[in-house]
Parts: C-alpha cells; sequence; structure tokens
C-alpha cells in the first residue's frame, strides 16, 4: 500500500513540472505563432552561399550556352529534349 502512495506522490510532481514547463513556455511566446508552422512548407528556401570558384564555372557555363544559342539562332538543349 506505501507503493501507491509513492507512486501518488510522483505523479502528482510530475504533473507540477510539466504545468511549470507548460505556463514556462506560454509567458515567452513559443505558442504566438500558429499560422507560419503549417506553411512554411510552401516558403522558398534562402539560396545557399556558394563558393567563388563554384558561382565563376556556374557564370561560365551559362555565358558559353547562351554563345552557343546566339551563334546559331536556335537552343539546342531544347531540341535535343523535343526528339
Amino acid at each position: 500500500m506505501s507503493v501507491v502512495f509513492i507512486l501518488v506522490f510522483v505523479a502528482i510532481v510530475m504533473a507540477g513540472g510539466f504545468l511549470v514547463a507548460f505556463i514556462w513556455s506560454v509567458k515567452n511566446g513559443q505558442y504566438e505563432d500558429t499560422y507560419t508552422p503549417s506553411v512554411r512548407i510552401l516558403f522558398d528556401d534562402p539560396p545557399a552561399k556558394e563558393s567563388n570558384d563554384q558561382v565563376t564555372e556556374d557564370k561560365e557555363q551559362k555565358k558559353e550556352s547562351e554563345d552557343c544559342e546566339t551563334e546559331n539562332g536556335e537552343n539546342h538543349g531544347a531540341q535535343s529534349k523535343m526528339e
């Protein structure tokens, strides 16, 4: 029978701890924004920072593909996709 008293006491202490944690989180504003978490997946991620070498290579590749398109007057990438 003494085990029951110990378990009831432990349960009350745990419930009090959870109540204190809940009150603390409400006071610190944890439950103020209820809209953003539900639509966060719809937002675009901010662009990742790339190293200077990678940015330079990407720009060179883009310039080469634009030069190829302007020389021939057509887009080779679109043509190969259609075939």
